[in-house]
């Protein structure tokens, strides 16, 4: 039987056009927030790849992706789940012999540097905090409204618990900001958004977190500890060209990955052979018959 609401075509339509779309069905869920999708796996990756610390060796340096960050030893099973985190100073693997499955704060006696946080609508407002009613709303670029206001409102007060982190219970950990700004004091806290492609930068000073004024064209932060800064690229990476997160150095280049830092190499090197058969014919010797 036919549905009034949806009448028969000849020839009929595919399911592709009739059936849910991944706009439709999207990856997060009401009562799990920050489920990830391919752009969550793909930029933290990005992010790891280009980091080159003069001041620290690969050994002396651990970046996490989407990995339990535990920070309340009075609450131990209270974390949150950075999209991507630096930690300076510590070993990259735990206790320099194993690799971590997490990443626990009075065990290590080390706080992450740097945190970055990709927007999801999901979890748009905490990422945000109290500068969440500044950032264009991205229920409704995605047709998604998966978070109300008064829910946010609550969690930020602590009235309910919070949902995406396994975290429940009688007692309600804090929001993603307070913990960043005033349990952890991560220095530098990164927002980026990849659905209106919108780089924020906010830096503990005095004790609270000021956002930095960063060019609407170019927007740049430049992190003077690390001799690094982070900036928007429009590159393909992975196959995919988009604008990207990365690193980029004092001159302000784009730190290479290895994979373009062996492109490069490469390129350099036939260049530089061609230079020289060149020479080597001025001079009447076929390089061939060398």
């Amino acid at each position: 039987m036919t549905s009034p609401h949806r009448l028969p075509t000849d020839p009929p339509r595919s399911p592709r056009e009739t059936l849910p779309t991944m706009y439709d069905l999207p990856s997060e869920d009401p009562e799990e927030p920050g489920l990830p999708d391919i752009f969550h796996d793909l930029q933290p990756q990005l992010l790891s790849a280009t980091l080159r610390l003069k001041a620290y060796s690969q050994n002396e340096i651990f970046t996490g992706t989407d990995l339990n960050l535990y920070y309340d030893v009075h609450h131990p099973l209270w974390h949150k789940r950075p999209d991507w985190f630096l930690a300076l100073g510590v070993p990259r693997l735990y206790d320099g012999v194993d690799l971590r499955a997490s990443y626990v704060v009075w065990q290590e006696g080390v706080n992450p540097f740097v945190v970055v946080e990709l927007l999801s609508p999901g979890t748009e407002k905490e990422d945000l905090g109290p500068f969440a009613g500044t950032e264009p709303s991205l229920e409704d670029l995605t047709d998604a409204d998966q978070s109300s206001e008064s829910d946010f409102s609550d969690r930020r007060t602590g009235a309910t618990a919070e949902s995406g982190n396994g975290q429940t219970g009688k007692a309600s950990p804090p929001g993603k900001w307070q913990v960043y700004e005033q349990i952890l004091r991560v220095p530098y806290y990164l927002v980026f958004s990849r659905y209106t492609n919108r780089l924020r930068c906010f830096q503990l000073m005095g004790g609270h977190y000021q956002e930095q004024l960063l060019a609407a064209d170019d927007p740049r932060v430049w992190i003077p500890e690390l001799e690094l800064g982070l900036g928007l690229w429009q590159g393909e990476y992975d196959g995919i060209n988009r604008l990207w997160l990365r690193w980029y150095d004092a001159s302000g280049s784009w730190v290479p990955t290895e994979a373009e830092q062996a492109r490069l190499e490469a390129e350099q090197l036939r260049l530089e052979n061609a230079r020289l058969a060149e020479r080597l014919r001025q001079l009447g010797i076929d390089p061939e018959e060398i």
